[in-house]
């Protein structure tokens, strides 16, 4: 390929050049000799070149080369991976990374290289999605993203990613790490007594169960706050949060069982696989015990915002009502507690039939 070409130029390599803008669109074939470089061809290599943001001189150097080399690739064309020293580019490398960034994979800027974030990006997508997490984008991964496309439309790049996680969550509950939290300082003793019963159930269903405090606080070993407890969890890679509360007023009138997950009750964002998760725990709770429905609402509380899986808090009464205080000390109804909480907990996991 010569250095430089440009308007009245002749040859082999102003036809390749040619056939690469004419699949693209940019000029127009048959000519009547397409290896001379005419007013067209120079036409169309400064429209690429302005499309492309580089220097629009007509002149088809090495940069400008470049570039058409890297628009002749569509994404599935090859199989992408990064290669240190010698980075992958072209526009299947950009799709790729808008694809990704759309979804909620961050791989940073989309340049059309493909570099270690982008790498990092395509695994967790694929680890997402239950293809093998290597790195490779190839026919795996290029029909993982064609059946997102069929199945998930509209919503933004958050609604996107959840909408993978939910998926990725649907394989069973058996292997599941779920994080337990047992409430916070109205009752934790309370909680905690439902925890370990769940904890039980889960564990013989081969359910890996972490719980984020202990039954007593004490001076040297006080309840963690929100934030830290959010940070156990995302350090521990847990693939679900069920926070469990019993709460108190003032007044002994307020009772009943509500469930929240993250989202903002002024309407906008929130957790798809959250709300979810909160929905089948609110139903098999009301089911299996004669609390009153409080139903099922979104909130900004940390616990929820800073974990990085679906999380939810279940209030399960009040202990200030003399009714809900009766049953939540209950052996028998914290048994029922538990065994609701599983069932949702279960079916929340259960893989979906097709």
């Amino acid at each position: 390929m010569p250095a430089l070409l440009r308007l009245g130029d002749v040859g082999p390599a102003v036809a390749e050049v040619r056939a690469r803008l004419a699949a693209l669109g940019l000029c127009r074939e048959p000519v009547p000799d397409p290896q001379v470089f005419d007013d067209a061809l120079d036409r169309a290599v400064r429209t690429f070149q302005q499309e492309r943001g580089i220097t629009v001189d007509g002149i088809v150097g090495p940069h400008t080369f470049r570039r058409l080399e890297e628009a002749r690739w569509q994404l599935g064309d090859r199989v992408l991976s990064y290669v240190p020293g010698h980075l992958m580019t072209g526009d299947d490398v950009a799709e790729l990374q808008r694809r990704l960034n759309q979804l909620g994979f961050s791989s940073g800027r989309v340049d059309g290289m493909f570099g270690p974030q982008t790498d990092t990006a395509l695994r967790e997508f694929q680890q997402g999605v239950g293809v093998t997490a290597d790195g490779t984008c190839g026919p795996d991964t290029f029909r993982a993203f064609e059946r997102l496309v069929r199945t998930v439309s509209g919503g933004n790049a958050l609604h996107l990613r959840e909408q993978i996680t939910l998926s990725s969550l649907q394989s069973g509950i058996a292997d599941k790490v779920i994080v337990l939290d047992p409430g916070d300082a109205v009752d934790p003793a309370l909680c905690h007594a439902i925890a370990v019963r769940l904890e039980g159930r889960l564990a013989a269903l081969g359910t890996q169960v972490l719980l984020t405090r202990p039954a007593q606080a004490s001076a040297d070993n006080p309840l963690p706050d929100d934030p830290s407890r959010a940070q156990f969890a995302n350090d521990v890679g847990a693939d679900l949060v069920v926070s469990l509360h019993v709460d108190r007023s003032s007044s002994p009138r307020p009772h009943g069982l509500a469930t929240f997950y993250f989202g903002d009750p002024r309407g906008g964002t929130h957790s798809p696989s959250g709300r979810v998760l909160a929905q089948r725990l609110q139903e098999e709770l009301v089911a299996r015990t004669d609390l009153l429905d409080c139903r099922v609402h979104p909130r900004t509380w940390d616990l929820l915002r800073l974990t990085r899986m679906p999380a939810v808090r279940v209030e399960l009464g009040y202990v200030s009502h003399p009714e809900d205080h009766r049953r939540l000390t209950s052996p028998a109804f914290q048994d029922a507690v538990a065994e609701a909480l599983t069932a949702a907990l279960t079916a929340f996991c259960a893989p979906r039939t097709r």
